[in-house]
């Protein structure tokens, strides 16, 4: 009874992805090093900002891991900034304003966990907000990074909710 995305799938390494802060760079390069781990968000919903706190205390969690943590945020680099406030400057943040990346990735729900492995396919997804499924997904990646995953759900955590539409 989970909310587990059966649709995300690996994007073209070709994809761009946008940071506030620097150039535009293809997925393929996101991956040269590292995993990639994000939260895809919709800044105009209430399902994402229910979440937020709890989305940076996970991808945080994984901030010296070997994997580059980050948002995709369904908007400009001003309506991200404005969302994420100082968490767009704490994790690295793309701006996704035409959803290209989120409908890449085949999300469906939003928000969304989403581990990318270095080859570019989609090691795991969880659409909208399951603590179970979150957990699952932690545990694996902090499994394959020899880390320790986050606690998932704590005090104060949301109840579950399969999210919003990501086409907005």
């Amino acid at each position: 009874m989970g909310y587990l995305a059966a649709v995300a799938s690996a994007p073209p390494l070709d994809l761009t992805l946008s940071p506030l802060n620097g150039p535009p760079r293809s997925v393929e390069a996101w991956l040269t090093t590292f995993h990639l781990v994000f939260v895809a968000l919709d800044p105009f919903t209430y399902e994402s900002a229910w979440l937020l706190p709890t989305a940076a205390r996970v991808l945080t969690g994984f901030q010296e891991a070997d994997c580059r943590i980050a948002w995709v945020v369904a908007g400009t680099p001003d309506e991200c900034r404005q969302f994420l406030g100082p968490l767009s400057k704490a994790i690295l943040t793309f701006s996704d304003p035409d959803r290209t990346a989120i409908k890449a990735f085949g999300l469906e729900r939003l928000p969304a966990l989403v581990h990318v492995g270095t080859d570019g396919s989609v090691i795991a997804a969880a659409e909208g907000w399951d603590p179970k499924e979150w957990r699952d997904l932690c545990t694996s990646l902090a499994k394959m990074m020899a880390w320790t995953p986050p606690t998932i759900p704590i005090n104060g955590d949301p109840g579950p909710y399969p999210g919003s539409p990501s086409s907005g």
